[in-house]
C-alpha cells in the first residue's frame, strides 16, 4: 500500500503499509483521487505549527468503501465517498453547540492524525460522505470547496443583493467566487497575480483587480451605490488585509477571515463600530460536505476547471516540486492512486 509520508521538514517519501482493519464504527476506505493543499506544502516546509513527525499527509481525497467495521449502517461496501477530514470529540462546548470544527480536542487527518495520501486508510464511518456517482476527481474538491462554504454561512451567506471583495485568487478565492455566485452575488476578486485574476474572470468574477497596480480601496468607491462591499472574504492570508477590509466595507457590511497566521496586524474600532461591521473567522468546515456534494451533483458548480494537473501518486515528489518552482501554472494538483 503506497503512502506519501513527510518524515520531517523537507523531506517526502513513499513508503508501503499494510491496510488495517475497520474497528467498530469506522470504514476502510479505498482512496482514488486526492488533492494537494496549501497546508500539505506548508507541513512538507516546516511551517505547519500544528504537524508532528512524521506525517502521512493529505486531506482532501475521495475513493470507495472496501470493508465496513461492526455497527456501520447507511454505508455499504463499493459506495463512493468523499472523507470529511475534521475529527471532532463531540462533547467539548464547541462540539456542543454545532462548532466541531473548532473541537477543543480537533484532530484534522494529515495534520494531527495520518491523513489521506495512501492507497487505504480506516476513517471514523461519519466521516464517510456519499457522492453517489460522481467521479473520485470531482468528488476530491469537496473538501476545499467546504471552506468556502463554512466562510460564507458564518458570514450570512452570499445573495443576489450583496457585493462581494474576495482577497485572494489562489485556489480558495476562486471557490469561495464559486459558491458566493450560487445566489447571483456580485463578486470582485483582488490579487497580485495577472495569471490567477484572468482565471477567476473565466470562472465568474465580474471585476478583478491586481493590487500591485489597482487602488482596492479607490476602485470600491464605486461599489454597492458608492457604500463599497457588502462581503469581504480575505482568503489571502495577509494581516494588513483585515485593516483595509473594514475601511473599503460597507455599513452593516461582513467580514470574514481565511488567513491563518500569528501575525498582528492594526485595526482602527471605529470603523468597526461605526459601520456595525460583522467580522466572523472560519476554520475548516461543520458538516458541510453533504451541501457541497450537492453543489457538485445537481450540476450548480463544476469544480473539474480549477484542476490544472494530475501526478500518479508515486510521482509525488515531482507534484510538490512544480508546485513549488511554477506555483502560477497550478491551482489544484492531485494524486491519482489508481485502480
Amino acid at each position: 500500500m503506497t503512502a506519501v509520508v513527510v518524515e520531517k521538514p523537507h523531506q517526502l517519501t513513499l513508503r508501503e503499509t499494510a491496510p488495517e482493519e475497520p474497528r467498530a464504527g469506522e470504514v476502510r476506505v479505498r482512496v482514488r483521487r486526492a488533492g494537494i493543499c496549501g497546508s500539505d506544502i506548508h507541513i512538507l516546509h516546516g511551517t505547519n505549527p500544528f504537524a508532528k513527525y512524521p506525517r502521512v499527509i493529505g486531506h482532501e481525497f475521495a475513493g470507495e468503501i472496501e470493508a465496513l467495521g461492526d455497527g456501520v449502517s447507511g454505508l455499504a461496501v463499493g459506495d463512493r465517498v468523499v472523507v470529511d477530514p475534521v475529527v471532532a470529540c463531540g462533547h467539548c462546548y464547541p462540539c456542543r453547540v454545532g462548532r466541531p470544527n473548532v473541537c477543543a480536542n480537533l484532530e484534522v487527518m494529515g495534520v494531527h492524525r495520518d491523513g489521506g495520501f495512501r492507497s487505504r486508510l480506516v476513517v471514523p464511518a461519519a466521516n464517510a460522505i456519499p457522492v453517489g456517482a460522481l467521479p473520485f476527481d470531482v468528488a476530491a474538491m469537496a473538501e476545499p470547496f467546504s471552506i468556502a462554504a463554512n466562510v460564507l454561512e458564518r458570514t450570512g451567506g452570499a445573495h443576489a443583493a450583496d457585493t462581494v471583495l474576495i482577497y485572494g485568487a489562489g485556489m480558495i478565492g476562486l471557490t469561495v467566487l464559486l459558491a458566493a455566485r450560487l445566489e447571483g452575488a456580485r463578486c470582485i476578486v483582488a490579487d497580485i497575480d495577472d495569471a490567477r485574476l484572468a482565471r477567476a474572470k473565466e470562472i465568474g468574477a465580474a471585476r478583478v483587480l491586481n493590487v500591485r497596480r489597482d487602488n482596492v480601496p479607490e476602485a470600491m468607491k464605486s461599489e454597492n451605490d458608492g457604500l463599497g462591499p457588502s462581503l469581504v472574504i480575505e482568503a489571502a492570508g495577509a494581516p494588513h488585509l483585515i485593516d483595509e477590509a473594514t475601511r473599503v466595507a460597507s455599513p452593516a457590511g461582513r467580514i470574514g477571515l481565511l488567513g491563518f497566521t500569528a501575525e498582528p496586524t492594526p485595526i482602527v474600532q471605529q470603523e468597526i463600530v461605526k459601520k456595525e461591521l460583522t467580522i466572523a473567522g472560519s476554520r475548516l468546515n461543520r458538516h458541510l460536505l453533504p451541501r457541497v456534494v450537492d453543489w457538485f451533483a445537481s450540476g450548480r458548480i463544476d469544480p473539474s476547471a480549477l484542476v490544472t494537473q494530475v501526478f500518479a501518486a508515486r510521482d509525488a515528489k515531482d507534484a510538490f516540486a512544480l508546485i513549488d518552482r511554477d506555483p502560477g501554472s497550478t491551482m489544484k494538483v492531485q494524486l491519482d492512486f489508481g485502480d
